[in-house]
């Protein structure tokens, strides 16, 4: 995958952000980003399956935080903020995710990877990006 430079590299899964800003040309190179306070939000699923109708509280703080994240960057799209952003989530995260993404935000997502990535190092992620 090509990243633009100054593409938003935004690194989630149901308890950590990592940000990073991707600074290089043609070549992927990930600058980190301060992360900013995460505020978990309540979140329940409802449906017909039991386990989503009546979640455990690791899944609910797992989806509170991914609607956290979701807040976050809706916020920084629609001021501006971010232009392109790539997405690297574990796959029910990244469900998450899409569930709260403002119309705007969605446009702006250039590319998803759903993998959990969040442990691992910068080059790691770099190199599953150029792999995407």
């Amino acid at each position: 995958m090509i990243l633009s430079t100054g593409t938003l590299v935004a690194v989630v899964d149901g308890e950590k952000l990592a940000l990073f800003e991707n600074t290089g040309g043609r070549s992927i190179s990930l600058t980190p980003r301060p992360t900013p306070a995460i505020a978990e939000r309540a979140s329940g699923a409802a449906g017909r399956i039991s386990s989503e109708a009546n979640p455990d509280n690791d899944t609910q703080a797992e989806d509170g935080f991914a609607l956290g994240v979701t807040e976050v960057l809706n916020k920084w799209v629609l001021t501006n903020k971010v232009d392109h952003l790539l997405v690297i989530a574990a796959p029910k995260t990244m469900g998450q995710l899409r569930k709260g993404w403002h119309k705007e935000t969605a446009a702006r997502v250039v590319g998803e990877i759903a993998k959990d990535l969040t442990g691992h190092s910068t080059e790691q992620i770099a190199a599953a990006i150029e792999k995407a």
